[in-house]
């Protein structure tokens, strides 16, 4: 099990990535908790403007997903464990959250989107440590459910070597993007590092690959590929380090390079400008209305929906709702 978070900002960003359906074969609103919206841009966007009365508040959502392999399903009470599990252990314990269920690719994954906005304080609920908080909570359910466990970089090592940095879902977006994907950007600019031994002829071998070297706007240098994105060298390096990068490169005088928006112009130039990413269907669920029932201690679930995009394949698209949006409302679990 793998599980993902961090701190972020946008309502509508949000809403946007939860609700797609054209990198998902299926999405599904699991539950709206602690909000008045029946809709899951409405709840967020709620949960947002709770946000503009707290100082200082500039991510007030998090987001964090909970990975399964395709062969280690969760049931409806085991996703209902995970996730109240991971919101104790963030201490985000009865907050407003969304939850949505994305299925690609025979495996499904889920989404929380939570409100860190502590209502009595009007301040953000810290997400310090979140990285080793996701890893206990990962190991503690793998053994609760009898999944195979994944090694992590923070806890339970056990003497065993770090594991290779897994790519961050914005790495993941521009792979989509480009058609390049995080592993290859690395293994080329690596193997052009490590057949050079100064800072010029490394500028020139990119520049000879048909990328190019700039300026980086929070970083010191940065490599625009050919479809005009950015990657830090520092981590598409194998085995180099912020340090060594700056050491090697200490012969390019970095004012003389383009900026990162420079960078890019030229190889719009060079290239061609890609053509935009089709934004995905904003098409909200069903808004049909059900209630579960309550639990103790538990607040009940209002507003469940899916949204299906057509899956190749008889056999699976025969499984799925024919008509693309259907509803689910709980009967007998909170959801």
């Amino acid at each position: 099990m793998v599980i993902k978070g961090k701190s972020v900002a946008g309502a509508s960003r949000l809403a946007v990535h939860l609700e797609r359906i054209d990198t998902n074969e299926r999405m599904e609103v699991l539950e709206l908790r602690g909000v008045a919206a029946e809709d899951l841009r409405g709840a967020l966007k709620e949960m947002e403007a709770v946000a503009s009365a707290c100082p200082n508040c500039k991510r007030p959502f998090y987001h964090a997903s909970i990975n399964t392999r395709a062969d280690e399903r969760l049931t409806p009470e085991q996703r209902e464990q995970a996730i109240d599990r991971l919101e104790k252990e963030m201490g985000l314990t009865g907050q407003p959250r969304a939850v949505v269920l994305h299925d690609k690719k025979d495996r499904e994954h889920i989404h929380i989107a939570w409100s860190r906005i502590d209502l009595d304080t009007l301040r953000t609920i810290s997400d310090s440590h979140n990285y080793r908080k996701h890893e206990i909570v990962a190991r503690e359910l793998e053994r609760a459910f009898g999944h195979e466990r994944v090694q992590g970089a923070h806890i339970e090592r056990d003497g065993q070597p770090r594991p290779e940095r897994t790519p961050s879902h914005k790495e993941q977006q521009q792979a989509e993007r480009t058609g390049i994907s995080p592993k290859e950007a690395h293994d080329h600019i690596t193997a052009l590092w490590q057949r050079t031994d100064s800072g010029a002829s490394f500028q020139a071998a990119l520049e000879q690959s048909g990328w190019t070297l700039a300026r980086g706007d929070r970083r010191d240098f940065v490599a625009i590929d050919p479809k005009g994105e950015a990657h830090s060298l520092a981590r598409r390096i194998e085995g180099a380090k912020a340090k060594d990068v700056r050491a090697r490169m200490a012969d390019v005088d970095m004012k003389q390079l383009p900026s990162v928006a420079e960078g890019k112009a030229i190889q719009y130039a060079r290239h061609g400008k890609p053509e935009p990413v089709k934004a995905p269907s904003r098409r909200r669920p069903s808004q049909g209305k059900g209630r579960a029932p309550s639990q103790a201690g538990r607040q009940t679930v209002r507003v469940i929906g899916s949204v299906a995009r057509p899956a190749a394949g008889a056999a699976r698209a025969a499984s799925r709702s024919t008509g693309g949006i259907g509803v689910r409302v709980a009967t007998e679990q909170n959801y």
